[in-house]
């Protein structure tokens, strides 16, 4: 499967977006820094997820993005689809011709695979990352608690 870092990074920034904007934009600088990310892989990204309508930016001080709409109607198929990522499992890009022109013998099972991964992707939305990951960190945050409490 060819999922490269635009697909990777794109739903992991818009994940940052989610978790850490609200009222207030978010900088592109906070989620480079968060998810060490380059901030100019970011703002190509971003400049795609804007034209797409997932993103909206705010100039200026205290600007940045914002998400368009609700966590629960993005799917993280759509965030991979703004920014131009194919999902594909095939050698010829679906075109059946991987095979010196025709179609290889497996073609129908690399498509089949494809369906799945875009039909899984489609379900999964970008609430529930959210609520994953903050179920991951207040884990996290409870551990750590309980830890300093040990006596040394």
């Amino acid at each position: 499967m060819r999922l490269t870092t635009k697909g990777r990074y794109a739903v992991t920034a818009m994940l940052d977006l989610a978790l850490y904007g609200g009222e207030h934009p978010v900088a592109l600088s906070d989620i480079a820094q968060r998810q060490a990310i380059s901030q100019s892989y970011l703002e190509q990204l971003f400049s795609r997820l804007r034209r797409k309508g997932l993103v909206a930016s705010t100039r200026g001080p205290g600007g940045g993005y914002r998400l368009v709409g609700d966590t629960d109607q993005i799917a993280v198929v759509d965030i991979i689809h703004a920014v131009d990522e194919p999902v594909d499992t095939t050698q010829c890009a679906n075109q059946g011709n991987c095979a010196q022109g025709r179609q290889c013998l497996t073609h129908d099972l690399w498509a089949d695979l494809n369906a799945h991964i875009h039909d899984f992707l489609s379900q999964v939305t970008l609430q529930q990352l959210v609520s994953d990951a903050r179920q991951k960190m207040g884990t996290r945050l409870q551990v750590t608690d309980t830890l300093l409490r040990i006596p040394v």
